[in-house]
């Protein structure tokens, strides 16, 4: 847990970190979300929960759209990712967007601990339904919210 920010210690504490799909799957290496070797990507990191899974999140100023605000792409891809690995720890495989709702509440700040949450809605067999939010670290005031559906590829 040392390696994450300070602010994230004590909500983190005692997680174990998911294997992210990019470390566990070459095919995702220079994945923009969740690939370790893409040189600008997000390299989002996902903590298992009883609940499903819980990412710490701090968008940088470069992905800012409104003054102080995260570029809304960004906050999609974020979701995105954490939807992702939902699906993956509900279902131990690695699995792709068929389909991403976003509904937007507020303004995601940018450089402000943010805490991703996703969890398994629905395992149809051939696709899985998600859903997370983003929201404040501290307040809890939920930022965004997503609804997915992927689909696990063969390993």
């Amino acid at each position: 847990m040392s390696d994450l920010p300070e602010p994230f210690h004590a909500a983190f504490a005692g997680l174990e970190e998911q294997l992210p799909i990019g470390q566990s799957d070459n095919r995702f290496h220079q994945c923009f979300g969740c690939g370790p070797g893409h040189p600008t990507g997000l390299r989002i990191r996902c903590f298992k929960t009883a609940e499903g899974v819980m990412s710490p999140i701090i968008v940088p100023g470069q992905y800012s759209g409104p003054p102080g605000a995260a570029h809304g792409g960004i906050v999609a891809a974020y979701l995105d990712e954490v939807l992702a690995a939902a699906a993956a720890r509900a279902t131990a495989r690695t699995a792709v967007t068929g389909e991403l709702t976003v509904r937007y509440l507020k303004p995601v700040p940018v450089e402000t601990p943010i805490i991703g949450r996703g969890s398994l809605v629905a395992d149809h067999g051939r696709y899985v339904d998600v859903e997370g939010r983003l929201e404040e670290l501290g307040t809890g005031n939920v930022l965004a919210t997503a609804r997915a559906r992927f689909f696990p590829i063969p390993s």
